[in-house]
C-alpha cells in the first residue's frame, strides 16, 4: 500500500484509468499511512475518513461507468486549515475559530470536488497563517519528515509534511509571503504560487493580507502540479481573477536575472552553493543568466508587510465585539495591538507603495523573463522554534530566513520552488524561480523542462 502512494498524481491517475487499482484502495492506503506515521509528524489537524471513503466509492462508480470527471478523479488531496471545506472545522490555527464549521466549500475546494478529487482532511497551520513555522495552541507542533526534530516551515507546514511523507499525493495551501514555497523547499517538494487572481477565491476567510495571499499547490513533481489544472480560472465574483491572463514565453532561451543574496543578509553556504550550481546549469543549457543585485528596497517592503499584516489582524480580531480577539493566542494579540497603533493614512500609504512596487516589477520583467534566487536563506531549524536565530554563523532576525519570498507576494507575481539538492546533514534545498505577472504558463513550462534535465533529490523514506 505504501508503494501505491509513491506514484504521485500521474502514476495514480494512469493506474485508475487502466483499472489496475481502485480509488477506494488509494484512500485506504492514505488513511493507513496517516494512522501509522502522522502521530509523529502532526501534519493533519482533521481527517475525514468516512467522507473520503464515500467520495472514493463515487469515483470508482464513475470509473466503472466510463465517466471519470478529470485526471484528478479518485486522487486524494489535503486542504490547508485556512481554506474552507464544507462540513469540516476551519480553525485557521486559532482558538478564536475553534467552533467554526463552514457550510460551503471555498471555490478551489469546490473545483477539486467537481473534478473528482477526494478531500482527505485539513492540515495544520500556525495561528492565522502568519508565522514561518507550524505550531499553534490547539494542535501543537508539526514536524519535518526529513528530520522530525526540525520544522517543515510555515505556514503550509502541515500540507508540506503530509505530501513529503506520502500521506497524500498532493495538497493545496496558501502563500501570503512564501507560505507554500518555503515549506516545499524545506521538505523537498515542488511548491507553486500563482499570480494574484489566477486561482479565483470566494467563500473563504477574510483577506487580511489584501491580495498578497494566493492559493497554490504542493506536489512531488512539476508534472503533478500541471495535473491540478482545474484550479485556475476566472470567476466573475472575484474580479482579480479576470486579469491574470496566461502569457507564454517566446523561443527556447530565457533571460534570467540571478540574485543570490538580498542586501547582504546571510544565506546558508550550502543553500548558496546549490543555487549557484543551478545558475551555472541554466547558463550551460543556453539560457542568458545575468547576476544582479536586488532591484528594490527591502526595508520599504518590510514596512508594507508590517502595515498590511498588522492592520489586517487588528481588524479581524476586533470583529464581533472583540470576541475573536479574546480567543486568539498571544502572538496574534500582539500583532493586533501593533495594528491598532496604525492609522488610515498608514494603510493608504502602504497601498500606494504596493502599486508603485508593482509598476517597478512590470518594468523589470519587460527585459527579464525569470528571476532566480534561493527559496529560503536557511535550512530547517528546530520544530518548536519560530525562526532560526543564526544563519551562516551570523545572528538572524524573525524574517531573515524568509527574505527571498515576500516581495513576490507584494508584487502579485507567480513563483515556484524546485527541489535541487540535499545538504551534508541530509536536508532538502530548493531554488525559487519568479516570472512576470500572468506568465504562469511560461513559468511552469520552464519548470517542466528543468525538472526533466535536473535530477531532483528523492523524498524521505518513512
Amino acid at each position: 500500500m505504501d508503494d501505491l502512494l509513491l506514484r504521485g498524481i500521474g502514476g495514480l491517475a494512469q493506474g485508475l484509468r487502466e483499472r489496475r487499482f481502485a480509488a477506494a484502495a488509494i484512500v485506504e492506503a492514505c488513511l493507513d499511512r496517516i494512522a501509522r506515521i502522522d502521530p509523529t509528524l502532526n501534519s493533519f489537524c482533521y481527517v475525514d475518513a468516512e467522507g473520503a471513503r464515500a467520495a472514493a466509492r463515487e469515483s470508482d462508480a464513475r470509473f466503472a461507468a466510463g465517466a471519470p470527471r478529470s485526471t484528478m478523479e479518485g486522487i486524494p488531496v489535503s486542504v490547508k486549515d485556512n481554506i474552507l471545506v464544507a462540513g469540516l472545522p476551519a480553525t485557521w490555527g486559532s482558538r478564536a475559530f475553534k467552533d467554526f464549521v463552514p457550510s460551503v466549500d471555498e471555490l478551489p475546494v469546490a473545483r477539486l470536488r467537481a473534478a473528482g478529487a477526494i478531500i482527505v482532511g485539513k492540515t495544520n497551520v500556525p495561528e492565522l497563517t502568519l508565522e514561518g513555522y507550524t505550531a499553534n495552541e490547539m494542535f501543537g507542533v508539526t514536524r519535518n519528515p526529513w528530520d522530525t526534530a526540525l520544522t517543515p516551515g510555515g505556514s503550509s507546514g502541515g500540507a508540506a509534511a503530509g505530501v513529503a511523507a506520502a500521506l497524500v499525493p498532493a495538497a493545496i495551501g496558501t502563500d501570503g509571503g512564501g507560505s507554500i514555497r518555503r515549506p516545499a523547499c524545506h521538505t523537498g517538494l515542488v511548491g507553486f504560487k500563482p499570480s494574484t487572481g489566477r486561482i479565483a477565491r470566494i467563500d473563504g476567510f477574510p483577506a487580511i493580507l489584501t491580495d498578497f495571499e494566493t492559493i497554490g499547490t504542493l506536489t512531488r513533481t512539476v508534472a503533478d502540479t500541471l495535473l491540478m489544472d482545474m484550479l485556475p480560472g476566472p470567476d466573475p465574483r472575484d474580479r482579480r481573477s479576470l486579469y491574470a491572463l496566461a502569457s507564454p514565453f517566446e523561443g527556447p532561451r530565457r533571460r534570467i536575472m540571478f540574485i543570490p543574496q538580498f542586501s547582504g543578509l546571510p544565506v546558508d553556504p550550502e543553500v548558496a552553493r546549490a543555487t549557484e550550481d543551478v545558475a551555472r546549469f541554466l547558463s550551460d543549457a543556453g539560457h542568458i543568466v545575468q547576476r544582479a543585485e536586488m532591484f528594490f528596497d527591502l526595508d520599504e517592503l518590510g514596512r508594507i508587510w508590517h502595515v498590511i499584516s498588522r492592520a489586517g489582524v487588528a481588524w479581524l480580531l476586533e470583529r464581533d465585539g472583540g470576541r475573536l480577539g479574546r480567543g486568539a493566542g498571544p502572538s496574534a494579540r500582539q500583532m493586533a495591538a501593533d495594528g491598532a497603533k496604525l492609522t488610515g493614512a498608514d494603510y493608504i500609504d502602504a497601498l500606494e507603495r504596493v502599486a508603485a512596487f508593482r509598476r517597478r516589477c512590470a518594468e523589470v520583467f519587460a527585459d527579464t523573463d525569470l528571476v532566480l534566487t534561493p527559496t529560503a536563506a536557511a535550512l530547517p531549524w528546530p520544530a518548536e522554534q519560530p525562526y532560526p536565530t543564526e544563519i551562516a554563523g551570523r545572528p538572524a532576525g524573525p524574517r531573515d530566513h524568509a527574505v527571498f519570498t515576500g516581495w513576490v507576494n507584494i508584487a502579485g507575481l507567480p513563483a515556484i520552488s524546485l527541489p535541487v539538492s540535499i545538504s551534508r546533514d541530509g536536508l532538502p534545498i530548493g531554488v525559487q524561480v519568479v516570472a512576470g505577472f500572468g506568465a504562469d504558463a511560461g513559468l511552469l513550462e520552464f519548470a517542466v523542462g528543468f525538472e526533466q534535465r535536473w535530477e531532483a533529490p528523492p523524498l524521505p523514506e518513512l
